[in-house]
């Protein structure tokens, strides 16, 4: 199973980014989708997640302003990045979990300057 991630990039306070990450090699609709995000010196932790039924969840810091969704005809989750901080600042990992295996995306780093 390979995840894809991409979207990251450079932006001001206040724009927008949306990620994309598609799964290769596994059952697409069958999958949790998460992402997650990474800063230097800290630990990894989860930004929102979707099921395979489509029920979603989010961070506290995510929430309102993050939207998590997925096209299992494309095989891909995405999460779009609304009013974004200079907080918001890290690289993103996408995330699939199927059945008690899970697997990692490369990581695309955003950068939201003020």
């Amino acid at each position: 199973v390979q995840l894809q991630a991409s979207g990251g990039g450079l932006v001001q306070a206040g724009e927008s980014l949306k990620l994309s990450c598609v799964v290769f090699g596994s059952i697409f609709s069958d999958n949790t989708m998460a992402w997650y995000r990474q800063v230097p010196g800290k630990q990894r932790y989860m930004v929102a997640f979707i099921s395979s039924g489509g029920s979603t969840n989010y961070a506290d810091s995510a929430q309102g302003r993050f939207t998590i969704s997925r096209d299992n005809a494309k095989n891909t989750v995405y999460l779009q990045m609304n009013s974004l901080k200079p907080e918001d600042t890290a690289v993103y990992y996408c995330h699939a979990q199927t059945g008690p295996y899970g697997y990692w995306g490369q990581g695309t780093q955003v950068t939201v300057s003020s």
